[in-house]
């Protein structure tokens, strides 16, 4: 490409310098011709005179003066009379040499000057070869701005080809990078947009294989604990057939999390939130939860407005409510309070500890994802108040120290009860 600028360049140059450089040599030559004829004219002309002047006044011709006053020229003057006088003034050049003029007055006299045409030529020479010199000029000079445009075209369209490539190898940076061109930079913010996204795609990839992993982790914990009951209590069929009905539940709920971690993938939740009974929920997560916190020594209680119901989806409050308790559990101390109320604007949900609580430096920034102050993953709030969020609700830290947690629900009737709303983030 870029040598096919240069030789275009040239070619457009070199036809531009040959219209316009040969016409004016021409112009130039004819010029300068037509000058000498008619500077040799004038003198013709001005010689006739001073001709007449002499004779009028009865004085000679003086032909060293005329070679003074008029050098590099051969004149020849004819004067009419008795005897007729002619007289030569210079040296006569030869005939292809010859570029002459004559005058004639009304008394009969005659005058002839001539002048040799290398002088003209050489004029003539000299300014063609100016006309040259301007034209390899203008050629050297259009050949400077070809090599400028052909790297400021060439190297831009390199660049791109090489933030293409990495694009395609997986490497999605923005690189921001403008060329001044409007279509180049066009074609830069396109693959810089494609970057962003393919940089986005790839965190929301890592971030689902992240979140998944924690998230898996919960009901995972919540099976084995139930197979292990199972196994303590080999001897007896009643506690485990329970504790199986137990295990299949958190097997299901294990598919729903792999539901929920599935819809975040996609950024969308595909189902219309629905009435849920929170008393039946918090049973079934006191169920899961209380042979843990009674192994620990600690008491898991719950309290408050009974037969409260909630709009949103049975699977993430679940979730949401998991999260605090088993954060609770590991980070917490003491009994674990799970308090219901209802407001006129929300159904809320408290758990609280008796524990040393949350740094005050931590506090602010508890939802933030990766935040931890206890060695943990710093995913599991962020995920919570996510999934809190996507039901319509929201998930904040009451207090700080001893920790509160409250879960704000939409109540029964809510205006956006089957709105289709945003997953995780």
């Amino acid at each position: 490409m870029r040598r096919r600028l240069l030789s275009s360049t040239l070619l457009v140059a070199v036809i531009a310098v040959l219209l316009l450089g040969i016409p004016l040599g021409v112009a130039v030559n004819r010029l300068i011709h037509e000058e000498a004829t008619q500077e040799l004219s004038g003198e013709a002309k001005s010689l006739v005179g001073d001709v007449e002047y002499a004779r009028g006044q009865e004085q000679p011709i003086d032909p060293e003066q005329l070679a003074k006053k008029y050098p590099e020229r051969y004149i020849q003057i004819y004067a009419r009379g008795t005897p007729p006088q002619v007289i030569t003034v210079g040296t006569e050049p030869p005939m292809d040499r010859r570029l002459d003029a004559s005058a004639q007055s009304e008394s009969g006299v005659y005058v002839v000057v001539v002048r040799d045409k290398t002088q003209v030529e050489q004029q003539v020479h000299a300014w063609l070869l100016l006309i040259l010199a301007l034209a390899a000029v203008a050629l050297a000079v259009a050949v400077g701005l070809a090599v400028v445009q052909s790297r400021r075209l060439t190297l831009p369209l390199r660049d791109l080809a090489m933030i293409a490539e990495r694009l395609g190898s997986g490497e999605a940076r923005p690189s921001k990078h403008r060329y001044g061109i409007q279509e180049l930079d066009r074609v830069a913010e396109v693959l810089d947009r494609s970057a962003t996204r393919i940089a986005d795609l790839l965190a929301r990839e890592r971030e689902f294989a992240t979140d998944a992993s924690h998230q898996l982790r919960t009901p995972l914990t919540g099976l084995t604990m139930r197979l292990e009951e199972i196994v303590a209590a080999a001897d007896d069929p009643k506690v485990v057939k329970e504790e199986g009905e137990a295990a299949i539940v958190q097997a299901e709920r294990l598919t729903a999390v792999i539901d929920e971690l599935l819809a975040a993938a996609r950024r969308q939740r595909h189902a219309q939130t629905s009435v849920v009974e929170l008393d039946a929920l918090l049973d079934q997560q006191f169920i899961e939860w209380g042979p843990a916190f009674s192994r620990s020594g600690r008491k898991l209680m719950l309290s408050g407005t009974r037969g409260l119901k909630a709009l949103g989806t049975s699977g993430g409050i679940s979730q949401v409510i998991s999260t605090l308790l088993e954060n609770s559990l590991k980070h917490g101390g003491g009994p674990v309070t799970v308090t219901t109320s209802s407001t006129n604007k929300s159904i809320v949900i408290e758990v609280a500890d008796q524990g040393n609580g949350i740094p005050e430096d931590i506090a602010p920034r508890v939802f933030e994802r990766n935040m931890s102050g206890a060695g943990g993953t710093g995913l599991g709030l962020t995920l919570a108040r996510a999934l809190a969020a996507a039901d319509g609700g929201r998930l904040e830290l009451v207090r700080p120290r001893p920790a509160v947690f409250a879960v704000f629900l939409r109540p029964v009737g809510d205006s956006g009860r089957y709105r289709v709303v945003s997953g995780p983030a």
